[in-house]
């Protein structure tokens, strides 16, 4: 009975988020702060993370195909592959559920116990859209970006293998990284990515609202925001597989 209420009062929170701004203008300033919030202040982490996934993606598909009859280009399609279809949107999402997760739903729980969304409640404003909807809005548009530039970064990763290594040629490292591309990888990726995006931020915005009691109850609240959002994106991760990919 208590998780049927708590999916219930997290749809409703839901609705009274997506309804129409009461004023525009501020809605595009508050975006705007959001975008460089949650984007650009997490690209030197997805960089770092992005960079040594591809490497290491690189070292152990070359380690698993230690076969003289499969051609060495096939390290290159494989670390694409893994990294384009998977690391790059699941694993960077994981990432940003605990650092952009845990930051919305403290920022939001601490203006429920400070009773700031209380005063916005008196001065007639929807607190819910106001604090939520740039949030949702900017993560839906921002993380796909942040995937490519992973997908990038990992692939870069990975030719830093071949170059510095002796397990492939960067020839044979391109080559297979070109070999047989479909545009529809990256299409399901950044579909992926939107739908966590919208699970981090919903889930975040939804644990800080209803936080109730101290400091230490809003701690609480930026845990349970990583541990579900973490939950959702593996379940939703098999479910759009399932129904994208087969």
């Amino acid at each position: 009975m208590n998780l049927i209420k708590h999916i219930g009062t997290y749809l409703l929170l839901m609705r009274q988020v997506l309804t129409k701004p009461d004023r525009w203008r501020i809605f595009f300033k508050r975006l705007v702060t959001e975008l460089y919030a949650i984007g650009v202040d997490s690209f030197g982490i997805v960089a770092i993370i992005s960079l040594f996934t591809g490497a290491v993606v690189a070292i152990q598909v070359a380690y698993n195909i230690d076969n003289p009859l499969l051609p060495k280009t096939l390290i290159g399609f494989s670390t694409r592959q893994m990294i384009v279809l998977e690391f790059a949107p699941t694993m960077v999402s994981l990432i940003l559920a605990g650092k952009v997760g845990s930051a919305i739903a403290s920022e939001i729980g601490t203006m429920r116990i400070t009773e700031q969304i209380d005063a916005l409640e008196i001065m007639g404003i929807n607190p819910a859209n106001f604090l939520i909807l740039p949030k949702l809005v900017a993560a839906v548009l921002i993380n796909p970006a942040l995937i490519i530039f992973g997908m990038y970064i990992g692939i870069i990763g990975g030719y830093l293998v071949a170059a510095f290594t002796n397990l492939l040629t960067p020839a044979d490292y391109i080559y297979g990284i070109q070999l047989d591309f479909e545009n529809f990888t990256v299409f399901y990726a950044l579909i992926k990515t939107a739908v966590f995006a919208v699970l981090i931020v919903s889930m975040a915005g939804f644990q800080g609202y209803i936080v109730k009691g101290g400091s230490i109850q809003v701690g609480k609240a930026s845990t349970r925001t990583v541990v579900y959002s973490s939950v959702l994106i593996i379940l939703f991760n098999l479910v759009l597989t399932q129904l994208l990919l087969t």
